[in-house]
């Protein structure tokens, strides 16, 4: 399969293709479900939300934290999940973006 050139594109359309590759999950968006209704989550209390075992939570964590859409940070022997500021005002920025191009007022046409 050909790699596509990231340098070609828009470096915040590069970075909103990274996010929305690491929402790519149904766990992946209840994991954040969760951490929008708190605080600040501890690796257990998600555990406890989803119908995932802790090692298969664990890997969805590390998928989202690697993309930069939430940190983690050490708590003694816990570690602590929330949403990042700059991931949740991107993908609002691109939910805007969306609803401006495809507003109440876009017709969708049969071009082909």
């Amino acid at each position: 399969m050909p790699r596509i050139k990231t340098e070609n594109f828009r470096e915040q359309d590069v970075y909103l293709a990274s996010l929305a590759r690491a929402l790519a999950h149904p766990a992946r968006i209840a994991i954040l479900r969760t951490l929008a209704a708190s605080q600040g989550c501890l690796c257990g209390e998600i555990v406890d939300d989803l119908p995932l075992a802790q090692a298969s939570v664990s890997q969805h964590l590390k998928k989202l934290t690697n993309a930069g859409l939430i940190s983690c940070k050490n708590v003694g022997a816990s570690s602590c999940y929330q949403i990042s500021p700059k991931a949740n005002a991107a993908l609002s920025a691109l939910a805007q973006q969306f609803a401006q191009i495809l507003g109440p007022e876009h017709r969708f046409t049969n071009c082909c």
